[in-house]
């Protein structure tokens, strides 16, 4: 069993930031990718970005220019951080973890809402 703490959502104005950060064991080894995906009340779950262990990032479209992802990888964290909000970012925001062995591992969750 592996745990992924996550922490940093909350409720903000449009057009506010969070930063959104995940941190798993420090004895694990084998990260590869470290990302965010998001799901919203009667929608499947979404990418939101990712970063390779070398540093290259994905983005999906609805958040390119919003949203930048980064990783310590001394830390085992990864981060998020989410400037001019929009309403339509309001889900809850799940950090997901790669291995080099293909295995994924999710979060528990962190609630986003943006609104007025």
């Amino acid at each position: 069993q592996v745990e992924l703490v996550e922490s940093g959502g909350g409720q903000v104005q449009p057009g506010g930031s969070l930063r959104l950060s995940c941190a798993a064991p420090v004895t694990m080894f084998n990260i590869n990718v470290m990302g965010w995906c998001r799901q919203a009340p009667g929608k499947e779950r979404e990418l939101v970005a990712d970063i390779s262990s070398g540093g290259s990032t994905n983005y999906a479209d609805s958040v390119k220019g919003r949203f930048t992802i980064s990783r310590e990888n001394a830390k085992k964290t990864v981060y998020l951080q989410m400037d001019n909000l929009k309403p339509e970012d309001t889900a809850k925001y799940y950090c997901e973890i790669k291995t080099t062995l293909g295995v994924r591992y999710w979060g528990q969750g962190t609630q986003v809402t943006v609104s007025s």
